[in-house]
């Protein structure tokens, strides 16, 4: 029988049980903040659905085209092309709530000489004015141009790139991967560089906003630009917030030259959120209409297909990608679908709950999803684009360990039965994708992390933030140590920057592109050091190494500093809404 109370009981009701200590019977709260979820999210989009007016012969006061072009979700005989009307970007847009057409063309030169295909789309207000225009019927493993006009106005030109067709013949390709994007915290030279590189597609694994407010996540070397307005909760603020990182000159270009496959770690909506859980300190009713928000405006602002508009309290975004016969993309979401995180998150030792075999970081369907994927790969390479750390990292002791709860090391159950069916179908083919943790890592990874002995079974690429975190150095106080206690990490390194890989179907090359600073722009990018990895359980091998000029050699930071920083950043919060509270 269908529950017909409102949603305000289904608050309240929620509401009497405290989260302060995150400690409410997970089930129960699951269930009914879903029903909120939906109906606050179905509330949200519903909005301006309906029969908008529709303005024919637009006029704008302000270039409409400030965010630039995206392409993204790139199939061999298609891609999904993007843009956003938004005159007074950092204003709510500055669209008025009418439907607006956008004409689109795609062509095989820059020129747009040879244009194959071109349609209209109507900019609807209920999505902010953007445009997600699926092109079907391209060719595959082929570059293409596109572009977009409303009114008088014309958008800059974009570049894109389809995939191969599953299964054709593949002698390699080269991608990059990012992550932490903290706007504050440096400015995006790294974007600037990676425009310039030449790849076929580009992985974008999380953080692509912060939510805080002004200098309340400060990084060490200090914050350079500032964020537009408090701290986002409404999907208006999501909206402006997206719309000012999307402003950047040198985002907007790595943007155009290629397309890109995005996922989303946690402060899309806010930090170290698991599923419907906040951080601390919010209530039920505020937090699952914040997610609703935050899931919507994530998708109004990139480059993704209908099958990612948001339903109800959720939003697909794992998926795959083929590319030809040399390697299939498994594209992760590790925040959605968790797991709280056990032991009252941070860096704790393992414990009964963080061991618990019922637990998982996926959800169960995602974990079937991907076990399918493997079990029935064809490709040379399988890949894991995910978020959080994967293999084992104990920056304690060894006789008093310590492991991120957020990560793969706060589910080890969940790891253990990605690890066991890898190992029960031989597979000697697996690497990992990771973000989150704002410094560069390259880890061999095992059978049994306690065992040096035991078996190789794939490597895991960590890619260093963006900007997050600031200038960084070379390594950190702690590097040494945290080596020594780990001996399957072969690398570390703390500079800002992305990762590019080149992938031939005997050979994956990893190379670590970094800058000495990003708290003034004009860094040169360099290649830290090369990893190679190839199917011989033999694990990584260091194929390069270079001097970083200019950057700090060593610095006092540590590996817990990046979680007291958002402690304080937490607490620079509260007293805020205390402070508005009793206003």
């Amino acid at each position: 029988m269908k529950d017909e109370r409102p949603m305000d009981e289904w608050i309240k009701k929620l509401t009497e049980d405290s989260l302060e200590k995150r400690k409410l019977d997970r089930r129960k709260f699951l269930a009914g903040a879903g029903k909120i979820a939906g109906l606050s999210l179905g509330l949200t989009i519903a909005q301006s659905i309906g029969a908008f007016e529709v303005n024919a012969a637009p006029r704008f006061r302000n270039y409409p085209f400030t965010l630039g072009v995206a392409s993204g979700d790139p199939l061999s005989d298609s891609v999904v092309l993007w843009t956003r009307l938004a005159p007074d970007p950092q204003n709510g847009g500055g669209m008025p709530n009418q439907a607006v057409p956008v004409k689109w063309e795609i062509a095989n030169d820059e020129n747009f000489t040879k244009v194959i295909q071109h349609g209209t789309e109507l900019a609807q207000p209920n999505l902010a004015h953007s445009v997600h225009v699926e092109v079907e019927g391209l060719k595959p493993n082929k570059v293409y141009y596109y572009r977009f006009r409303s009114g008088n106005e014309n958008s800059p030109i974009g570049k894109t790139k389809t995939l191969p067709e599953k299964g054709a013949e593949v002698s390699s390709m080269t991608f990059a991967f990012a992550s932490c994007q903290q706007y504050e915290h440096g400015y995006y030279t790294a974007f600037q560089h990676m425009a310039e590189e030449e790849l076929d597609l580009v992985i974008h694994l999380g953080d692509y906003i912060y939510e805080y407010g002004p200098n309340e996540y400060v990084s060490p070397s200090g914050n350079v630009r500032a964020h537009s307005g408090p701290e986002i909760i409404t999907l208006e603020d999501y909206r402006n917030r997206y719309a000012q990182y999307r402003s950047d000159t040198n985002l907007k270009a790595a943007h155009a030259a290629f397309p890109w496959v995005v996922t989303w770690d946690d402060h899309e909506v806010e930090n170290n959120y698991a599923n419907m859980i906040p951080e601390k300190g919010q209530s039920v009713e505020a937090f699952v209409k914040r997610r609703a928000a935050a899931y919507q405006a994530y998708y109004e602002h990139m480059p993704l297909r209908r099958s990612s508009l948001p339903h109800g309290a959720d939003m697909l975004l794992y998926r795959d990608f083929t590319y030809g016969n040399l390697a299939a993309f498994n594209v992760m979401d590790t925040r959605q679908y968790r797991d709280d995180q056990a032991n009252g998150d941070g860096s704790k030792p393992p414990s009964e709950e963080s061991m618990d075999p019922n637990r998982t970081l996926t959800g169960q369907e995602q974990e079937d999803w991907l076990i399918s994927n493997l079990g029935n790969s064809k490709t040379h390479w399988n890949i894991l684009a995910q978020q959080v750390f994967f293999a084992q990292r104990n920056y304690g002791t060894s006789t008093a360990p310590r492991f991120s709860m957020d990560a793969w090391d706060g589910y080890t159950a969940s790891r253990q039965r990605i690890t066991d069916f890898v190992q029960s179908k031989n597979l000697n083919n697996i690497i990992v994708l990771t973000g989150d943790v704002h410094a560069s890592w390259a880890c061999d990874l095992k059978a049994d992390y306690d065992d040096p002995a035991s078996k190789v079974i794939g490597a895991e690429f960590v890619g260093t933030s963006i900007t997050s975190g600031g200038n960084g150095a070379d390594k950190r106080a702690d590097t040494d140590k945290i080596m020594g206690l780990n001996p399957h990490i072969k690398f570390f390194n703390d500079y800002r920057g992305y990762v590019r890989c080149t992938v031939t179907p005997e050979e994956w090359r990893t190379d670590y592109r970094v800058l000495p600073f990003v708290t003034s722009p004009g860094a040169d990018i360099s290649t830290r050091a090369s990893f190679v990895y190839q199917k011989d359980q033999t694990g990584l091998k260091q194929a390069g190494s270079n001097v970083v000029p200019a950057g700090v050699k060593i610095s006092a930071e540590v590996e817990e500093d990046r979680n007291l920083a958002h402690g304080k950043a937490h607490e620079k919060q509260m007293k805020k809404n205390l402070i508005n509270i009793g206003q």
